[in-house]
């Protein structure tokens, strides 16, 4: 599948800016961390844009969250198994299976929530654009646990003993991922 066409199926989909622009940007992270690992970076933004594809409609039943969205794909004639798994395991914490298992799966647990966090950062910003964020800004809010308190920082954390990448450095590729698409994210 190809970044147009996840977009269009991303769009055709969810209607919430917002929301997709969550996926957009953890679209953005999953490409740099591909590049990062010597990856398919067209393969990983693509997992990173439709991980939430589904949400509107599985919204008031979580443990269905990535299924109607795998289910869409499949429709859609999409049977690459990397793809359809990476995107199952990114509800592995509501319905206990398809744990993440490789980089491209721990990539996406982990940085889900990040992108997050740095949206926030630019958000308490007086222009409120991520020009504005830095890793320093991102890692002074880090231990204020009132600041964005609803981003699972541990899931985050986990970037260091499952991708081996140190938490400071997770934080740069990803800010420096999403600065790079900032006009898409209306930041």
């Amino acid at each position: 599948m190809t970044k147009d066409e996840a977009l269009k199926l991303l769009k055709s989909k969810m209607k919430n800016e917002n929301l997709r622009r969550h996926c957009y940007a953890v679209g953005a992270v999953m490409k740099a961390l591909a590049k990062h690992f010597n990856e398919d970076e067209d393969l990983w933004e693509v997992v990173g844009i439709l991980h939430d594809g589904d949400y509107e409609e599985t919204k008031a039943t979580p443990e269905l969250h990535t299924m109607k969205m795998v289910e869409w794909l499949k429709e859609k004639k999409e049977v690459e198994k990397e793809l359809l798994e990476a995107i199952l395991s990114h509800n592995y914490a509501h319905t206990g299976q398809n744990p993440p298992k490789n980089n491209l799966e721990w990539s996406l647990y982990c940085c889900d929530e990040l992108t997050g966090l740095i949206v926030a950062v630019a958000l308490v910003k007086p222009d409120k654009k991520l020009s504005s964020v830095t890793i320093e800004s991102v890692m002074n809010k880090w231990n204020q646990r009132s600041f964005a308190a609803g981003v699972d920082r541990s899931q985050i954390e986990k970037c260091q003993e499952r991708l081996e990448i140190p938490l400071q450095k997770f934080v740069e590729i990803a800010l420096t991922a999403m600065q790079s698409i900032a006009p898409e994210l209306g930041l």
